[in-house]
Formats: C-alpha cells, sequence, structure tokens
C-alpha cells in the first residue's frame, strides 16, 4: 500500500465485538473456563494472543501475513493453518489485511453421553449395513 492509502476499519462482525472483560486479566477468562482454547493448537493461541494484544477497542487490527509471520516466527502455511484454526473456533473474523477479535460466545453444547441401550442399538444397526449386498 502506497503512503496515500487509507484502510478504512470496519467492524466484519458487528454482533459480536469484543467487550472487555470484568475480570482481573485482560484475555478473558472464558478463553479457559467455556473450553474455547482447547479447539485451538499453539499456533492458533499465539495468533490469538497477538492479535488481543494489539486489537483497538473494537478488536479490530491489520497486520500483513508477513508480519504476522515474522513476529511470531512462523512461514506462511503455518501461520494460514492458525488463523484457519481461529476461523473454525469462532474467535476471530478474518478479511484481508482486517482481523477482529469476536467476542467469547459460549461454546456448542456437547451432545450427551449415548447410553449403552443407544450404542448397543447403533452397534446393531451398523452391523446390518455391513451384512447389507
Amino acid at each position: 500500500m502506497g503512503e496515500d492509502t487509507v484502510l478504512r476499519k470496519v467492524l466484519l462482525c458487528p454482533q459480536r465485538v469484543r467487550r472487555v472483560p470484568r475480570q482481573f486479566s485482560w484475555v478473558d477468562q472464558r478463553l479457559v473456563g467455556d473450553h474455547h482454547i482447547e479447539r485451538c493448537d499453539a499456533d492458533a493461541l499465539a495468533l490469538y494472543l497477538f492479535l488481543v494484544t494489539v486489537a483497538d477497542a473494537q478488536g479490530l487490527s491489520y497486520y500483513s501475513e508477513a508480519v504476522l509471520a515474522r513476529r511470531l516466527s512462523m512461514d506462511g502455511v503455518r501461520l494460514r493453518k492458525a488463523r484457519d484454526g481461529l476461523l473454525r473456533a469462532g474467535l476471530i473474523a478474518y478479511q484481508p489485511p482486517l482481523y477482529q477479535v469476536l467476542d467469547l460466545t459460549p461454546p456448542p453444547e456437547r451432545p450427551e453421553p449415548l447410553s449403552d441401550t443407544r450404542r448397543l442399538k447403533l452397534a446393531q444397526l451398523r452391523q446390518r449395513l455391513e451384512d447389507m449386498p
């Protein structure tokens, strides 16, 4: 981008604007408490920490892939994989070159474990399907 180019920050996901958490730490403790952290690998979490640190009050920031890769000691492939992990986890929105760190929503409900009876019925159904010509 040239010196005259001005990049306008626009909310990518206005319904999920990040709010400063009430607890002591800057990083929202729900990241751990609601198990969001368990859905990301170490590279994704490093990128998330960087984005949380540099984002403005609305969670917006823009860094080029080259700068992010250099600052996080990642190659482009690792960086893209980390970003994809954060997108899948619903922790960020991304529209090149703009990132938005999203407000943490409750994680999706985990399905209840199957009862022994239900598990047996599913096993029997699987067996019948396998036995079909």
